[in-house]
């Protein structure tokens, strides 16, 4: 894929930008009828996380969706894998992100959905159902939690600001007494979650040592478009690079120097 420098990169058309928002939602809507459930099935995957039929029966639905509708466009998910496409489109789905809240009945769990084209990161979104909250971005049209218009925060100093993370099972040993010494004010229940409450202003960071493609693939565009940054934790740009690092953008170089040391990339 080739990426143009932002000043060249096209809005991304209202269309794609309406049909990602009506097929997350859809998909918001079928985990719904599961969550909570008394005799909901956790299946424990290879890799060791957790999934369900909500998280399969939500990929399955945009999946279906996509073919239909975008026939020739690439397709990668969490569950199903990749299907390849010849339109120079890359739809990106996590269905459920945050499975583990999903099946202790915490609110907190997203539906992840982008969308990259010839220009790199053109539509984000993270729909939060059981919340009624949807934050959502597309190149060019601006960053919104759902029809209001979001912006980062402007917390200038690290002692001030608020940390989310997805969990510290997965932290190198000397980054959390890093960030402790900082002053930073670090919680948990991250995930998509996370992201978008930096998105809006509600958090200052957003920090994930681990991830895949499908966990992150939303946040450069709803980073970007909401006045803030997204990259690796050693700054390299994209979802693409293993870990998550979303600030206000005014916090960013000075988190990247304040990790550097601490044993993620």
């Amino acid at each position: 894929m080739t990426i143009t420098s932002s000043s060249e990169q096209p809005p991304v058309s209202k269309e794609l930008l309406s049909l990602a928002l009506e097929l997350v939602k859809e998909a918001g809507e079928l985990t719904l009828k599961y969550f909570r459930s008394t005799d909901l099935e956790v299946v424990t995957k290879q890799d060791g996380t957790p999934v369900t039929i909500a998280d399969q029966g939500a990929e399955a639905l945009i999946r279906a969706r996509l073919g239909e509708l975008r026939p020739n466009d690439t397709v990668v998910g969490e569950e199903d894998g990749l299907r390849e496409g010849s339109s120079g489109h890359r739809w990106i789905i996590d269905p459920i992100d945050g499975t583990k809240a999903f099946t202790h009945g915490v609110p907190l769990y997203s539906n992840l959905l982008a969308l990259e084209d010839e220009h790199g990161p053109a539509i984000g979104v993270i729909n939060l159902p059981a919340l009624g909250e949807t934050v959502w971005a597309g190149r060019g049209r601006g960053c919104f939690c759902n029809d209001e218009p979001a912006t980062v925060s402007t917390t200038n100093q690290v002692s001030e600001a608020w940390l989310m993370t997805s969990g510290l099972t997965n932290w190198p040993a000397p980054l959390f007494n890093t960030l402790k010494q900082s002053g930073i004010h670090v919680r948990t229940w991250g995930d998509g979650y996370g992201y978008a409450l930096v998105a809006t202003g509600r958090a200052d960071v957003m920090l994930d040592p681990e991830v895949s493609l499908w966990d992150v693939a939303p946040m450069p565009v709803i980073l970007s478009e909401a006045g803030g940054r997204f990259s690796s934790t050693n700054g390299r740009e994209g979802a693409h690079n293993g870990s998550g690092l979303a600030t206000n953008g005014v916090l960013h170089d000075e988190l990247i120097k304040l990790l550097s040391p601490t044993g993620i990339h």
